[in-house]
């Protein structure tokens, strides 16, 4: 458990960045088999370290690596535990957004064998971080649950989980030991990205998992008792924190509806240190599900400032929603940050770079005028 002297802090973000353009045209050119490997690795590195000395410069404390490894945020790492595998058939996902519906068909996943960590996940990846900063350095990673949210047991061979319950020991089991890994590397700060938490809130959604193969009005007790689990054995003196939010492609959402429906259990039962919930427009509902936040040193995040949009918030009116949640939270317990990441997919949000700083400058200066 942190203290309220460390993470997460008062001004904070969510992980992802938009990749600057020289790192598209990398990634481009290494896809088309004209960069190696190795050459990638130095683009990333360099745009790494571009990223990392503009968030200490606008004065953030934790910095992440704006997930500029990774084409996606969660299968980049999903895709590397043993047993799990790509299926031949692709997802016709619709996001929405202010003009109309935006189509994603990303690669379909299967869970074909047992499960295992067979190295640390994101293992180099973080260790190059900590290289490069001087600031608190934050890990993001999918959490438990979205190694099932997506397919569910529709997507589960039976001949490697005939029981569903070996199944989700065996998923604690390896998150459990890649915490305790990237703890080894120096990791004090990890962030576990849940979207099935938010996204259960809507009925739609709890429809979508029945319909393969679950409970939709239960599956957020399952995911927490999951992550719980994975997090029983945690190593002392490292924050582990969950965001969550309603879709992030392209500038468009999946889900909606305020927390009500997980509200209790989310924040009661789950053993994390701070919650970043997404809170920038009316889909996520109000404060008043924040009353189940217990009494401590747990903090809440609130996502106040959107990543969809280049619009710069009124620091006036932020101040305002603040005041609104500390009626149901203490206002020690509470922190700001952006919404979402700014690039959940390689694809990034409808702004520019200089759009993106100017958001997160905004949260570290609300952050000083209230906090100090």
């Amino acid at each position: 458990m942190n203290d309220l002297s460390g993470p997460p802090f008062r001004a904070d973000h969510v992980g992802s960045l938009l990749r600057p353009p020289e790192l598209l045209r990398a990634r481009a050119e290494h896809e088309a088999g004209r960069l190696s490997a190795e050459e990638l690795r130095r683009a990333e590195d360099a745009a790494i370290r571009d990223a990392v000395r503009m968030q200490e410069e606008i004065g953030l404390q934790s910095v992440t690596d704006g997930e500029f490894r990774r084409g996606s945020w969660h299968m980049d790492f999903i895709y590397q535990i043993g047993g799990v595998t790509k299926a031949e058939r692709r997802l016709n996902i619709q996001f929405r957004s202010e003009g109309g519906t935006v189509e994603f068909n990303p690669t379909a996943h299967q869970i074909s064998g047992k499960l295992k960590l067979e190295k640390t996940i994101f293992g180099e990846d973080f260790a190059f971080l900590k290289s490069v900063t001087s600031a608190t350095p934050k890990l993001t990673i999918p959490s438990p649950s979205m190694v099932h949210y997506r397919g569910g047991r529709a997507a589960i061979d039976e001949s490697a989980y005939p029981d569903m319950e070996a199944f989700w020991d065996d998923i604690a089991a390896i998150y459990s030991k890649e915490i305790a890994q990237l703890h080894q590397l120096g990791c004090t700060y990890l962030q576990l990205d849940d979207t099935s938490l938010a996204y259960l809130n809507d009925p739609a959604q709890r429809a979508y998992v029945t319909s393969i193969g679950g409970d939709g009005d239960t599956q957020h007790l399952t995911n927490i008792k999951v992550i719980n689990a994975a997090l029983a054995n945690r190593p002392a003196g490292m924050t582990i924190c969950t965001h969550m939010c309603r879709g992030n492609f392209r500038s468009s959402w999946m889900a909606e509806g305020g927390y009500d429906h997980v509200a209790e259990a989310l924040f009661g039962e789950l053993a994390v240190d701070g919650f970043f919930l997404e809170y920038d427009d009316a889909r996520s509902g109000g404060f008043e599900p924040l009353r189940f936040v217990p009494r401590g040193n747990k903090r809440v995040v609130l996502g106040l400032v959107t990543s969809k949009r280049a619009a710069l918030e009124s620091k006036d009116d932020l101040k305002r929603r603040i005041d609104q949640a500390a009626k149901y939270v203490p206002l020690e317990q509470l922190c700001i940050s952006p919404q979402c990441g700014f690039s959940s997919t390689v694809d990034g949000n409808a702004l520019t770079i200089a759009e993106e700083a100017a958001k997160l400058r905004l949260v570290v200066e609300t952050a000083r005028d209230v906090w100090g």
